[in-house]
């Protein structure tokens, strides 16, 4: 899920003690809304391109960072910009892999990133991959 900052001015109940009106309780980072997983990828589960895995390698090229790209897929090309697993991005964003999945398939339909796939993976790379997905 993605925090997203509410407007200062914005109301919020939660942000009053009960009982004790115009007094702000001290906010925790947990009280951030949040956009749900199925608002960023339009409610899709299925990406548009067959065999996305955990650690798929994606690559964005230098001219996707000038492309009009709207939030999660913008900070995937930015984070792209050097190589990163599936997996890797999931995590950077905090989002589930499914739609870290959805995301990079509409990067690569739209030709702003490559992706390549490992033959063989190393066991640092797979433990690396595990202690990302832990790490959600």
């Amino acid at each position: 899920m993605i925090a997203l900052n509410r407007p200062a001015n914005w109301a919020h109940p939660a942000d009053h003690d009960v009982g004790a009106p115009g007094r702000e309780r001290h906010r925790e980072p947990a009280d951030e809304l949040v956009v749900r997983p199925f608002m960023v990828t339009a409610g899709r589960t299925t990406p548009l391109v067959d065999g996305l895995r955990l650690e798929t390698m994606v690559r964005a090229t230098p001219a996707a960072l000038s492309a009009p790209l709207r939030f999660e897929l913008e900070r995937v090309v930015r984070l792209c910009q050097h190589t990163h697993s599936i997996a890797e991005i999931s995590a950077a964003l905090r989002v589930p892999v499914g739609v870290a999945r959805v995301l990079v398939s509409d990067l690569v339909s739209a030709g702003h990133v490559s992706v390549s796939q490992a033959d063989e993976l190393s066991t640092a790379a797979i433990e690396r991959i595990r202690d990302l997905v832990r790490a959600l």
